[in-house]
């Protein structure tokens, strides 16, 4: 073995004897021994018998500042709270960067990047080597979208329900270079399947390049058919974008399987890794064509790294990640997805019994899981959030795009049945006036 080799192997170890993937990670400090108790109790149940486990759940949201915050945070699709081990993490590692910058940065915490790609491949079903590690969604799908190569004429397809930063990404690139950027526009909830597919069909021409989906979209909680539609756009010689930002650490899936060529989310959602990270995913014969935002080095390279190529940035945020996935793989991803799923579902069906209230989100479980909106007639979105403040000091986010007018609630694991019950009870007194 060369020198170099041996000293990427040592710097590799001098990261997992402080890591999250080590004996000595924070989650095992705090939690291992409780939770595997936890575990052998409740082995082998059912993912959805579990969702309604509140003795389960209780363990769960101690492990969360959040379940005790004065406020109800009910938007946990605009950032979610990351849980106490998380917090700690990314505390140890900005006291051990402030040690000497130049030296734990890049010689200690940067070597920890590869332990990492690994593991968030793991939770995402494939390679390593077509992971990127980055910020947030918005870096990791503009990244694609100004990274790839089109002419003046050439059509992309997204929607008007797209998250404004991919839609205005893609409107400078029309403004600047003369493509054709074309929006659908769908009123959700929708639950059939084909008459989304065949909206996005019936857009495309010869020119058409590109479709953009979001797989959840932030809006309304809709779950959109993402495997379908690309599918139905290969065939056609089109490739695909994914928007995974609501998905990845909430659905369980794989990202290959979805079919997309290219897949950005962030990770301070759903799964509660450190606010200000994120993932991008590239096919990987897809890699040499899509030019990186920042360059440095090949930008025709075939190597997914290239893409990391943000100078300096937060270390301790992005190894605060890895003890993120430990708090997550130790719940599991069908048994979160179930338990957030039932949340909403506990709070929209009591809900939609209130007067003059409106779901505007679908309850079967193909077509939603955390998020749901609803609206209240003669009430705008701002006045119907101002309301939840003041009477319940309950925060949601109320969103005005077009036509939808609705606020958006969305809880995660550590949210409570009684929030849940705080809130209908406060929705009721407003509806009421």
């Amino acid at each position: 073995m060369n020198q170099s080799n041996n000293r990427r192997s040592f710097l590799k170890k001098a990261t997992a004897m402080v890591g999250a993937f080590s004996a000595n990670s924070i989650f095992n400090e705090l939690h291992a021994a409780e939770w595997d108790n936890l575990e052998k109790t409740y082995h082998g149940r059912d993912a959805v018998e579990m969702a309604s486990n509140e003795d389960y759940w209780a363990v769960i949201q101690q492990g969360y500042s959040a379940s005790t915050s004065p406020i109800v945070m009910l938007n946990n699709g605009g950032v979610s709270p990351s849980p106490i081990v998380v917090q700690q993490a990314v505390e140890r590692f900005n006291q051990m960067t402030n040690l000497g910058p130049s030296y734990y940065m890049w010689q200690i915490l940067d070597q920890g990047r590869e332990n990492l790609r690994e593991s968030l491949a793991k939770l995402g079903g494939c390679s390593p080597e077509e992971i990127a590690i980055n910020r947030n969604a918005t870096e990791a799908l503009v990244t694609v979208i100004y990274g790839l190569d089109l002419q003046r004429g050439d059509e992309v397809i997204g929607s008007h329900q797209d998250y404004p930063n991919m839609m205005q990404a893609w409107k400078q690139r029309e403004m600047r270079e003369g493509i054709v950027y074309k929006q659908l526009d769908f009123e959700f909830p929708i639950e059939d399947d084909e008459q989304i597919v065949r909206a996005y069909q019936n857009a495309i021409t010869p020119k058409t390049k590109f479709i953009h989906i979001t797989h959840v979209v932030n809006w309304t909680g809709q779950i959109m058919p993402v495997q379908k539609i690309a599918r139905m756009a290969h065939q056609k010689g089109i490739e695909v974008i994914v928007d995974g930002a609501h998905s990845y650490g909430l659905l369980e899936f794989n990202i290959p399987d979805l079919e997309g060529d290219y897949f950005g989310t962030s990770l301070h959602k759903y799964l509660s890794a450190p606010i200000g990270s994120g993932m991008l995913w590239v096919k990987k014969e897809k890699i040499s064509k899509v030019w990186p935002l920042i360059c440095a080095g090949d930008p025709k390279s075939g190597d997914i790294r290239k893409f990391e190529n943000l100078g300096t940035r937060s270390f301790p945020i992005e190894q605060g990640i890895g003890e993120a996935l430990n708090f997550h793989n130790a719940i599991g991803t069908k048994r979160k997805e179930e338990r957030v799923r039932y949340l909403k579902d506990y709070w929209a069906t009591k809900a939609v019994e209130i007067p003059k209230l409106k779901l505007h989100t679908s309850l079967k479980k193909e077509y939603s899981c955390a998020l749901a909106c609803i609206s209240i007639d003669g009430l705008s979105p701002s006045e119907v959030y101002s309301q939840l403040i003041k009477l319940g000091k309950i925060q949601t986010s109320p969103i005005a795009l077009g036509k939808l007018n609705v606020v958006r609630i969305s809880p995660h694991v550590y949210t409570k049945i009684s929030d849940l019950d705080k809130l209908v009870e406060c929705l009721s007194k407003i509806s009421k006036g």
